[in-house]
This record gives structure tokens, sequence and C-alpha cells, in this order.
């Protein structure tokens, strides 16, 4: 049977009028500072668009020049409502937001299927926020791909490095992993927090932990990939809710990174 996965925040993290939905979107990809880089892998935030999306919109105008060339998107974000052991697949064929439908990889799903840590859990995917915020972006930034959704729960960062590296692909393929930084920190102590955070991930060095990033283990799990690829890690944009929408007194982080291939140097 064919199954949809309806949006669950429309209205709530974002707007749920198409029309509203699509202008906010370009609108803030247009303010983004834009970065001349080809990205193979994204770490993006995923709270309301008020608030993180200015920062979310850095990460995704770098997709602009290469949009053409990305046919599928593997997509990781943590668990909030359901708990789940290892990395959970929604089961469905398709989820929709306010912008239309996007069609699941099945087949990248089969691919991954016999791995122990893989299960599969429409209830982790049901109301579950951090990969559904990404879609409008998405959406609006690529012209036609396919996606790979897989929420993250009690999994080790191997375990994570070892779905991302069967789904790796080439140039077609782009990985994103859904996560915030501190939560509910003053504003100062939230920028120090945050800052040791991204230069963790900039120096590749993990675990990220959960109170540092609530998306730490997809995180860890990235940069283990990171380090076997030889990916360079990028920060793009840090700030917090104190700086876009919300009071000094108790801020999230949001930081925007890229992870590039190596080029080959000159000779």
């Amino acid at each position: 049977m064919y199954s949809v996965r309806p949006p669950a925040v429309a209205g709530l993290f974002y707007p749920a009028d198409p029309r509203q939905l699509a202008h906010d979107v370009q609108s803030l990809l247009a303010a983004a500072h834009p970065h001349e880089l080809i990205p193979k892998a994204l770490i993006v935030p995923h709270a309301g668009y008020i608030y993180s999306g200015p920062i979310a919109a850095t990460a995704y105008a770098t997709l602009l020049p290469i949009a053409a060339h990305i046919r599928r998107v593997v997509l990781l974000g943590p668990t909030h409502r359901v708990a789940v052991h290892g990395l959970a697949l929604p089961g469905a064929d398709a989820f929709d937001t306010p912008l239309g439908r996007v069609m699941l990889d099945t087949e990248m799903a089969r691919s991954i299927a016999h791995l122990p840590q893989v299960t599969v859990s429409a209830q982790a995917h049901a109301q579950e926020h951090s990969l559904e915020v990404q879609l409008p972006f998405l959406q609006s930034v690529l012209a036609d791909f396919t996606l790979l959704p897989l929420a993250v729960g009690m999994a080790t960062p191997e375990e994570v490095a070892e779905v991302l590296e069967a789904l790796w692909g080439g140039e077609e393929t782009l990985i994103v992993i859904s996560s915030d930084l501190s939560h509910f920190l003053p504003y100062a102590s939230a920028q120090r927090v945050d800052h040791g955070t991204v230069q963790a991930i900039l120096e590749l060095h993990q675990p990220i932990e959960h109170d540092h990033a609530c998306g730490g283990t997809p995180v860890s799990g990235l940069i283990v990939a990171a380090q076997r690829h030889r990916l360079t890690p990028h920060l793009l944009d840090l700030r917090n809710s104190g700086d876009t929408a919300g009071s000094h007194d108790q801020v999230v982080g949001y930081a925007a990174l890229a992870f590039t291939e190596e080029t080959e140097h000159a000779r």
C-alpha cells in the first residue's frame, strides 16, 4: 500500500500556507551570505524558521550552484518524541509538505535494510520536526530529488557512519545532518559552549555530547565518515535564538557547516 507521511509541524515551525512558505524560504535564501563551496554534507539547525531559518538558509544557499547535480538527499536527524534503537526508516513512500510531495528513495532504503542498526518506525517519524523542517528548503533549492530520511536514536557514531558509508554515492548524493546546538543557556554561556562544539566539529573530534548538540549522534557519525573520506569542514554561520528572534535569557544555539571533498592540488 502506498503511504505518505503528512506534515506534522506546518503552521508551527514554518508557515502552513504554500505561498507564504515559498516566499519566506526564498527570502531567507536571498539574504544568506554566499559561500563558494561544493558540499558533500551539511549540518543544519531545525528550530522554527524565525529562530534558525537564517542560519539554515546559509547552508542551503551553498547548494544553489550545484543543485542540478544533486538527485538524492540522505537526511539524518535526532528523535525528540519517540525513543528508538539505531536509525529508523519511516516505512513510507513519500513525505508531504505544503510545497508538495517528496518521494522517498525506496531502493536506497532496501540497500541498508540488512544492517542491524537500521529499523523501521513510522511512529518515530510521525511527529518528528528535525527532519521535516529541512524539506521546504530542499524543495526550494533542488529541482528533482529523492529522499532517504533516518530518525537517529540510540546508536554509536560508528553505526551511523556505517549507514552513511552504504549511502555515500557520488556528486548526486547530498548528506544533511539536522542538529541544533546548546539549549536554554544564557546568551554569553551559549556562545562559549557553542564555539567549543563547533571547534570540535571543525577539528573532526567526536563524540559530540547531546547537551552540546541534540543531534550529537548523527553529527558524530558524520565526523567518523568525514575522517574516512577526508572531508574538510567549514563553518558557514554560528548564531543563536538571541541573535534572531528570541531573548538573551535562555537561548538555543544554531550552526551551519559544510563538509567538502578534497580537490586535486595544482601540479
